[in-house]
């Protein structure tokens, strides 16, 4: 017995390399060997197979069959599992700037166990990772549920003993072991990868494997065993691509018509379905949007390591108790951390979910709403998205190339006389035809024989008995009419019809009608010819003997139309800053032709093979260049995703098939559909309950929206709290006492919190919507030291107004100065965030949204009532004369006045604000 080829080893990338690469490497390896080992057994003969699976045409017995279920394991391939609710909770917590926030709060519990700044970041810390949860635990079970399992069994021939008849049972997919004989019809899905033995009008849709719009023919013999007389087009060549193959069913692809049985020669992850799903499980890559928030979050902790230690030394040394020096400097740092930035952040992405759910959009990762929204590249395969998916007829023309209803009139009678399975085609043309027609037809046409499309003629003819049509007794006229391959019917063509007249197909014409059909296939039409033969001497049965001396019609094209609105949601998404380049496993004129009809510029299409020849700087290059990539396999498609990434790209990948998965994990934001197989929709971010670019715009916009709100809070705080411990390093260094008590920090930075969590529901200005936004900490960093220190300028105005004004220029009086500056403070915090939220004039040009104004108008009340309130004693705080709100007032007109100037001068020199 020969043994299969055992399973390809885990690590086959060298270890120096990074993880990501050595991924690619080895879903690469993986494919390869599969396909090799695969295009082996296409290569054998049939028989041969049998004897190297110690298997027969008859099947294994029971006792063979589950031995071999030992031996192989059950026929399933590795996919990505929905992680434990544990893990998943505490991966929402996992988070640099949730574990400061932890930190400092640990220094504040042992330093005094009731101090309540520990229960305020306890909360802000639960509701941030709870809230992430949350929502993602409930999108991943919204996605499980979209899994839907067309069939759980297959027809599997298996024998009780050696010596016993074979007998077919209906066998569960995951039971099928190497050497069964499996039989298939129309509908079901190949199980394992097959070798076919025997097949009848076998036609096999693999867009899931190829991206193939149309189903392909297979037979138990390869075309290249047909003889020298199979035209050149016949010959799907490559042996060494598996999906090419003739005599070859692959998992993973189904059944459209016909019939066939064939002997399983790898189940589970030996096959070429799960030598991909292999390598897809795991840790995902890093987006756009982890690095984005691991940059920003480490620039804030640095900012907070550099400026806390110096606001400590700078009280220990001026004022002498180091205890309270340590105490300030712990709630210096929680004033200078965006301490809400978890929080605010998984609400942003959480409402942007819940708003996207309502457009039939299924958020399985929260991340990838940000990604979407910084996404300026989408690559998207053609059918579905672009197209119907499915086949119509475009066209039925005459031998030169013109319309002609007597085409469509025998295509249709052809195809609505067989008696076989009807493919796709057929149905295409019988759907051109009014049920009104069809009853006509069917009055004055009768069936008398037909010959059944088989693989090697690449046609089938049906025979009618028209005599009714003549309109009296008389001889029967018997006329058969032949629909199939151009070149297999041309070349049984002596005659052909010219403009009504029958004249002879002499090599002139047969050049110009060969012409007309090569013109439509370059249009990306799939066409057939139609010819006719009136037989001399009728009878009851006929043979492929009489496929003789036909008389060409003309011809059918078939095509996968366009979508109507394909067009206009294209030109949406480049209104918006993005590329769309089409990615497809389907040929190159096909692709053409689609992308042409939707308005793309689609240039020189790049085939998979062409990409295989350049390193990595040449196909980035290209790839920037490209718009239409056609014939490309699932390496392919990943290894084109990553170079778009590496040349600076968010990169966005659309896709349904078994072969998208790997660059739907690949991707910034995998985005699949409900209708999709199974391991596309467990490698994507997004669910799109329709395949439609319309409904992928609205979630562009809604990622941008949620991607600027987080954006803005960021700068708000970031920058403000900067202005703020900055102001506080200037007091310390100069005032005798604390400027402001440790709890009164963390009240205000509370009070503000709490304003900015209305931040996720204000809107963004139109130009900003307008194309792609990017994490930037450099430009965030430059933001907090160009515009932070503004409100320090007005705080140091307001220590000079407290300290001469109103005379509280000593301990006995420092309750006074720390009331109004933190009145000062709050009032400047709150109030910035309408100057900062646009780029334009604040309540003239943009009005930020009601929730955000009504928590704005809460803060301020808040601030400017403490002071006098029942707490003000236990918070430190006195109550502030009358005189002193002339004051407030003008430092705050003042201070937004030049907040303006300043931004103005600010966005002209670096072109950008948010």
């Amino acid at each position: 017995m020969t043994m299969l080829t055992p399973r390809t080893p885990t690590t086959l990338a060298p270890p120096g390399r990074g993880r990501r690469e050595r991924k690619a490497a080895e879903l690469e390896s993986r494919t390869r060997l599969a396909g090799e080992r695969l295009a082996g057994f296409s290569a054998r003969p049939g028989v041969q197979v049998l004897q190297e699976l110690d298997a027969s045409r008859s099947g294994l017995t029971h006792a063979e069959a589950a031995l071999r279920l030992e031996r192989h394991g059950a026929n399933v391939v590795a996919h990505e599992r929905a992680p434990r609710w544990w893990f998943q909770l505490a991966k929402a917590f996992w988070n640099p700037f949730i574990g400061v926030l932890v930190f400092l709060a640990a220094v504040m519990w042992w330093q005094d166990p009731a101090d309540p700044g520990v229960v305020i970041l306890s909360v802000m810390v639960g509701i941030s990772g709870l809230l992430r949860f949350w929502q993602e635990f409930r999108s991943g079970r919204a996605a499980d549920a979209l899994k839907k399992l067309v069939t759980t069994t297959c027809a599997v021939q298996r024998r009780a003993g050696s010596g016993s008849a074979p007998t077919t049972f209906e066998v569960p997919m995951d039971r099928v072991v190497p050497g069964d004989v499996v039989k298939l019809a129309a509908g079901d899905l190949i199980p394992a990868d097959l070798r076919l033995i025997t097949s009848k009008d076998l036609m096999v849709g693999q867009a899931a494997l190829s991206g193939e719009s149309l189903p392909v023919a297979k037979a138990d013999t390869r075309s290249e065993d047909l003889g020298p007389g199979v035209p050149p087009a016949r010959r799907r060549g490559g042996a060494t691509d598996p999906v090419e193959a003739d005599n070859l069913c692959l998992m993973g692809t189904s059944v459209t018509s016909g019939t066939a049985t064939g002997v399983v020669v790898a189940t589970g992850a030996d096959t070429y379905f799960g030598s991909m799903a292999g390598s897809l499980v795991g840790e995902r890559p890093q987006t756009n949007f982890d690095n984005g928030v691991r940059k920003v979050s480490f620039l804030l902790i640095r900012f907070m390591l550099v400026m806390v230690p110096v606001v400590f030394a700078v009280n220990g040394l001026t004022k002498g108790d180091w205890n309270e020096a340590f105490l300030f400097g712990v709630a210096v740092a929680v004033g200078l951390t965006p301490e809400m930035l978890p929080m605010v952040v998984s609400a942003n992405l959480a409402r942007g979910a819940v708003a996207m759910s309502k457009r039939k959009v299924v958020v399985k990762r929260l991340n990838a709403i940000q990604n979407l929204g910084a996404m300026d590249v989408l690559c998207t395969d053609k059918t579905g998205t672009l197209t119907e998916d499915r086949i119509v007829l475009d066209r039925y023309l005459d031998v030169h190339g013109d319309e002609d209803d007597e085409v469509l009139e025998y295509g249709y009678l052809n195809s609505h006389f067989q008696t076989g399975l009807k493919n796709l085609m057929d149905q295409a043309v019988i759907n051109r035809v009014d049920e009104a027609e069809e009853v006509v037809v069917d009055a004055r046409f009768s069936m008398v024989d037909e010959i059944p499309f088989d693989f090697a003629r690449r046609r089938m003819s049906v025979v009618l008995d028209r005599n009714s049509i003549v309109g009296g007794p008389g001889r029967p006229e018997h006329v058969m009419i032949t629909k199939g391959a151009v070149e297999e019917v041309l070349a049984l063509c002596s005659h052909m019809r010219d403009r009504g007249e029958t004249v002879e197909l002499t090599d002139q014409l047969r050049w110009h009608v060969t012409r007309i059909a090569e013109d439509n296939n370059r249009r990306g039409l799939r066409v057939l010819a139609v010819a006719t033969r009136t037989m001399e001497t009728p009878r009851d049965t006929y043979s492929v003997a009489d496929e003789d001396r036909l008389t060409l019609v003309g011809f059918l094209a078939f095509l996968d139309p366009p979508k109507a609105d394909a067009a206009r949601a294209l030109a949406a998404l480049a209104d918006k800053g993005i590329a769309v380049k089409v990615v497809t496993g389907d040929n190159e004129l096909v692709a053409a032709r689609v992308c042409a009809d939707v308005g793309i510029d689609v240039g020189h299409v790049v085939l998979g093979s062409e990409t295989d020849a350049l390193d990595d700087t040449a196909l980035r290059a290209l790839a920037a260049r490209t718009t239409v990539f056609a014939k490309v396999n699932p390496v392919q498609k990943a290894r084109i995703v990553r170079t778009l990434q590496a040349d600076g790209h968010t990169v966005g990948f659309l896709g349904d098939g078994i072969n998208d998965a790997a660059a739907l994990r690949d991707a910034d934001v995998g985005i699949s559909v409900d209708t999709a197989v199974d391991i596309a929709k467990e490698s994507a971010d997004i669910i799109l309950l329709e395949k439609d670019l319309t409904v992928l715009e609205q979630g562009v916009i809604q990622g941008r929206t949620t991607f600027g709100n987080t954006i803005k809070y960021i700068k708000m705080t970031a920058s403000s709290n900067f202005g703020n411990v900055f102001s506080v390093l200037v007091a310390s260094a100069f005032i005798p006492f604390q400027p402001m008590l440790a709890i009164m920090l963390l009240v205000q930075n509370l009070v503000y919190d709490i304003a900015q969590l209305a931040t996720p529901w204000d809107r963004m200005d139109e130009e900003y919507l307008r194309k792609p936004r990017n994490w930037d900490a450099k430009g965030i960093g430059r933001f907090m030291v160009c515009i932070g220190p503004i409100s320090s300028v007005f705080d140091i105005a307001m220590f000079v107004i407290m300290w001469n004004v109103f005379a509280a220029n000593s301990e006995a009086h420092q309750a006074l100065f720390q009331s109004g500056w933190f009145i000062e403070g709050l009032l400047s915090q709150t109030l910035i965030v309408h100057m900062i939220r646009t780029r334009k004039i604040p309540f003239v040009q943009s009005r930020a949204s009601w929730p955000v104004m009504v928590m704005t108008v809460l803060a301020v009340l808040t601030g400017l009532y403490l002071p006098f309130s029942p707490l003000a004693s236990s918070l430190g705080f006195v109550a502030l004369p009358a005189s002193y709100f002339p004051w407030l007032i003008g430092v705050l007109l003042a201070y937004c006045t030049l907040t303006q100037f300043l931004k103005t001068l600010y966005i002209r020199r670096f072109g950008t604000w948010l």
